[in-house]
């Protein structure tokens, strides 16, 4: 196979990967709206806010010696981390789920966090 083949093969990869990467992100934002959420990119700090998205990543991290559960929520506008303090897992939360979190929005450490929102499991958007 010639090196112009494997680029060209290669760039159609990452050219679908793409597209769905930006359709994906299309139909979190459209389904948030949608449901009376705010994107998560206008969400303004020491608000009180509902946002609604696909969780990116779960974490374990300790925060002053507590377990703390940390997920990225992404809604195709933006992304915010949500943290439950004293706790190390809650069942249905995943990478990959959907949901929808009610908190007031922190900035720590210059990062916007929702501690301890209420939450609701979605099904896929």
């Amino acid at each position: 196979m010639a090196m112009g083949e494997i680029t060209a093969r290669l760039r159609r990869g990452l050219g679908s990967w793409a597209d769905g990467s930006a359709a994906e992100a299309r139909e979190l934002r459209t389904e948030a709206v949608r449901s009376g959420c705010m994107p998560i990119a206008e969400a303004p700090a020491r608000e009180r806010v509902q946002l609604q998205g696909s969780l990116r990543t779960l974490t374990l991290r300790p925060r002053g010696g507590v377990p703390a559960l940390e997920a990225e929520l992404y809604d195709g506008t933006g992304t915010i981390t949500v943290v439950w303090l004293g706790r190390r897992r809650i069942a249905g939360i995943a990478p990959g789920r959907h949901l929808r979190v009610q908190g007031r929005v922190a900035l720590h450490e210059g990062e916007r966090v929702i501690f301890n929102p209420r939450y609701e499991l979605r099904i896929g958007a």
